[in-house]
């Protein structure tokens, strides 16, 4: 049972998990690989408390004020909603003792989220299936959540050294 003391090592190995999901992606992006623009994740949420959950295409969707700061602090909400995930899964002792495996197990299971719900729920259907290229897309997610995995290791390895 993890308890109020670990809440604060959770929301900083959450951040610095999505922090290095960003920069693998900032990485990709310099090498001209697209990625989710954080905009439409704001939009997308923008219409979910409006009662809509699906677009056919959720660029075509009319914008939200503010779309991308909301794009992005649901995006790290997300992250340490995942790392508190593991914890709640591996116990709060992990956070002290972090061992690789775990933190990759959970990362490469988060990728259930976009293929399953967002992509489905901003038009790009279920697994990418709505794009030109699904297998392409589907490979690049868990690339991509394998390296949040990555980045809840290597954050929980730099809080577990800072600690007392």
């Amino acid at each position: 049972m993890t308890s109020l003391q670990d809440l604060v090592p959770i929301v900083l190995i959450g951040l610095g998990a999505t922090a290095v999901m960003d920069l693998w992606l900032a990485l990709l992006r310099r090498l001209g690989v697209p990625s989710l623009d954080m905009a439409y994740l704001g939009r997308w949420a923008g219409h979910l408390l409006r009662g809509r959950v699906a677009h056919a295409a959720i660029g075509r969707a009319p914008p939200v004020a503010g779309e991308r700061a909301w794009g992005w602090l649901l995006h790290y909400a997300v992250g340490v909603a995942f790392a508190a995930l593991l914890v709640a899964l591996r116990g709060p002792a992990w956070i002290g003792q972090p061992t690789l495996l775990p933190a990759l197990a959970v990362g490469l299971a988060t990728v259930l989220a976009p293929l399953c719900v967002m992509q489905p729920a901003m038009g790009a259907g279920f697994a990418s299936s709505r794009t030109p290229t699904p297998l392409r897309n589907c490979l690049r997610s868990v690339a991509n959540h394998a390296v949040f995995g990555l980045g809840l290791y290597l954050s929980a390895v730099t809080v577990a050294s800072l600690a007392p």
